[in-house]
């Protein structure tokens, strides 16, 4: 039979502890340390990230920091913006490891700054599959997180959204 002991603390709330056969507080265990996954047939780690109405598949290994996006293309020609290009590479510059990953990103739909973000979640999840120590670091960055903002669908005897047709009173 477990015990239980009550102890008052500040206000009028109980804490109730649970007691074992010899009296002492139950301690709680910490969840078990994540494993690494295991690479695919030619040692990548694959993460897929969206974002808005982008898709980006995104595959990482060991290597010499090789930054390829849609099969030929350098993140300086396929991202003209710098603020588009320091979002592909800040989960790897977060964990220290730009010039130690190769990354080979295929992304389709969207424009360029939700095929950034999805890229950037891509990498982020890949990483983690790469070594799950990598988690906190990069949660708080806040490369693991979906940005679920999705465009607004139209609406019936409405022009878009929420715009309305134009009123005239006479």
């Amino acid at each position: 039979m477990v015990e239980t002991d009550t102890q008052q603390t500040s206000g009028d709330t109980l804490d109730i502890k649970p007691q074992g056969e010899t009296g002492q507080t139950a301690t709680t265990t910490k969840a078990a340390p994540q494993k690494a996954k295991k690479p695919d047939k030619g040692g990548f780690y694959w993460g897929t990230g969206r974002r808005k109405s982008s898709i980006a598949r995104v595959r990482i290994k060991p290597g010499k920091g090789e930054l390829v996006i849609n099969k030929g293309k350098k993140l300086n020609q396929y991202f003209a913006q710098q603020q588009d290009r320091q979002a592909v590479a800040a989960p790897l510059k977060a964990v220290g490891l730009e010039k130690g990953m190769d990354v080979f990103i295929n992304v389709k739909g969207g424009g360029t700054t939700g095929q950034a973000g999805a890229c950037m979640l891509g990498i982020a999840r890949a990483l983690v599959a790469y070594n799950p120590e990598y988690t906190d670091k990069l949660r708080e960055g806040g490369y693991l997180t979906r940005d679920s903002r999705m465009v607004e669908r139209k609406k019936p005897g409405r022009p878009k959204a929420r715009r309305s047709f134009q009123f005239s009173k006479r």
